[in-house]
């Protein structure tokens, strides 16, 4: 683990993995709810936590630098449940990756519970994890200029739900019709880092 400074009252904290991290900032949100830690906000990402508005970074940054990151803690009990119909334009670009029949694309994907690891590209996009090894697939050669709102879609071993149309490169496999961001709702995302997650097929596949 290695703590670097960012300003003067920030903290950027990288570790090896995305299990460590989501272990990690599930760890420095419990100790800012039992009120052991003072900071303003708890950021994870793919492999650091960036912790803003501490009131002493450098004696946080020798506490966690000489610790070991605690095991992850028991999952949540509630789970997101997102509906969505397997019809998506790379579906079949994905069963071929996999080496499966197209058909199994939405049994295997549906199959997995899922945790966001993080948030980030657009308000409300969550990067979510627990897709298997075998079952990661690369970025399109060629990114879309447009990918609709809605979009499930695939990227190494993250899934993500598109929550406006914008330009993307991930492939895609299906269509929500959750609403991933509302400025009327609070909270106005509908996942947060370390919200569990499954996809509940509707329609045809």
């Amino acid at each position: 683990m290695r703590a670097l400074p960012v300003g003067e009252s920030a903290l950027l904290v990288e570790v090896s993995s995305g299990e460590e991290a989501q272990a990690l900032h599930a760890e420095l949100l419990r100790r800012r709810a039992e009120g052991r830690l003072t900071v303003r906000e708890i950021v994870p990402t793919a492999r650091t936590v960036l912790l803003d508005g501490l009131d002493d970074p450098d004696r946080l940054a020798s506490e966690l630098t000489t610790s070991q990151v605690p095991p992850s803690p028991p999952r949540e009990q509630y789970v997101v449940e997102l509906p969505v119909r397997y019809d998506g334009p790379d579906v079949a670009a994905v069963a071929a990756h996999w080496n499966v029949p197209e058909s199994e694309v939405s049994r295997i994907h549906a199959a997995t519970e899922f945790r966001v690891a993080f948030c980030g590209f657009a308000p409300g996009f969550g990067y979510l994890t627990g897709l298997p090894d075998r079952y990661h697939v690369p970025r399109r050669a060629t990114p879309r200029t447009a990918v609709p709102a809605g979009a499930v879609a695939l990227a190494g071993p993250y899934t993500g739900v598109y929550p406006r149309s914008s330009p993307g490169g991930w492939q895609l496999i299906g269509t929500t019709d959750a609403v991933l961001w509302d400025h009327a709702r609070v909270p106005a995302a509908l996942l947060s880092p370390g919200t569990r997650v499954r996809f509940v097929p509707v329609g045809a596949a």
